[in-house]
């Protein structure tokens, strides 16, 4: 066969080969539930399962953004090839991104070791995009390890990154009295690894002992039974410190995970939720078409508007038609 007549490989194939362009273009299929994404992905699935998905969660203006710059740093300086998905607030406009990955990359954008993707939230539930597992594994199959899912920051009720993420960084800040409201909202338990960023600020001392009293609380109400006693670990992004004290807690906690059988168990977690979610979204799209070949949607909402049917009514509707 002469060589101009030789097959393209496939977008799995480059990918799994390190072609970042193949990759950068599997992960826009498959943010936009590509076909041909989801194909390549059938095909890179059981390559994946190895990597290690990190959660960072936290208050807005927290610093999350410039934690992960020094994580990155840190990975980098320990020969790990780091991917990160960073969930960026939505265009009210257009549903894209704010321009995070533009903003980001800078630093990065030469360095083969390390793959940073912005994606929009698109109003998902939790600060989280409905396709960031699937981008996940896709940089797992790719030999990324870590994979840092970082949030929107929408406030303390942003748990749900907890159920994508083997290990979960819970960020609190100094001077917002957010060790208590952390507590009071039930986030504080969602956390494997305690954070306390901008730790040059003279309250950081304060609120990272408030944070381990907290957890000695929750741990001797017996509402933690998992036996793994999250650590409080003091960053400061500016000064570069604690750093190095917060991948050694990383890692601390994945070991924890294997050795107490427990990394089975949160993967399960992850697997149902994106399961679920899949399922979700598509008894929504199958909903939307019912209704809009009915043409009922309209009238339903106008019941609904006229105080003459429940939402939970029309909802209830409207699935009927789908069993």
């Amino acid at each position: 066969m002469p060589p101009d007549a030789m097959p393209t490989p496939s977008l799995s194939a480059r990918v799994l080969d390190g072609d970042r362009h193949a990759l950068a273009r599997l992960l826009t299929r498959l943010e936009n539930n590509d076909t041909v994404g989801q194909q390549a992905l059938d095909r890179l699935f059981p390559h994946t399962g190895k990597a290690h998905l990190v959660g960072i969660t936290g208050p807005p203006g927290g610093g999350k953004s410039t934690l992960v710059n020094e994580m990155i740093r840190e990975y980098r300086q320990r020969d790990a090839r780091v991917a990160v998905i960073a969930i960026d607030p939505s265009s009210p406009l257009t549903g894209g991104a704010t321009l995070g990955d533009r903003i980001r990359m800078q630093e990065w954008h030469d360095d083969p070791g390390v793959f940073i993707r912005s994606m929009a939230s698109r109003r998902f539930g939790g600060g989280l995009a409905q396709n960031t597992l699937a981008l996940a594994q896709a940089f797992d199959a790719a030999g990324y390890d870590p994979v840092i899912i970082e949030t929107v920051g929408t406030g303390q009720d942003e748990v749900a990154v907890a159920s994508l993420a083997m290990t979960t960084l819970l960020i609190q800040v100094p001077g917002t009295g957010d060790s208590i409201q952390a507590l009071k909202a039930g986030s504080l338990e969602i956390g494997d690894v305690l954070v306390v960023t901008k730790g040059d600020r003279p309250e950081a001392a304060e609120l990272a002992r408030d944070l381990r009293n907290l957890r000695q609380i929750a741990l001797a109400a017996g509402s933690d039974h998992s036996g793994w006693e999250a650590p409080v670990v003091r960053t400061s992004a500016l000064r570069g410190e604690g750093i190095e004290s917060l991948i050694d807690a990383i890692d601390q906690h994945r070991g924890w995970l294997v050795d107490a059988g427990a990394w089975d168990e949160r993967m399960r977690t992850i697997i149902s939720t994106e399961v679920s979610a899949r399922v979700q979204a598509a008894l929504f799209r199958r909903m939307e078409r019912s209704a809009h070949d009915s043409g009922d949607m309209a009238a339903l909402l106008d019941a609904v508007a006229r105080r003459q049917l429940t939402p939970q009514r029309a909802a209830d509707r409207i699935l009927s038609r789908l069993t």
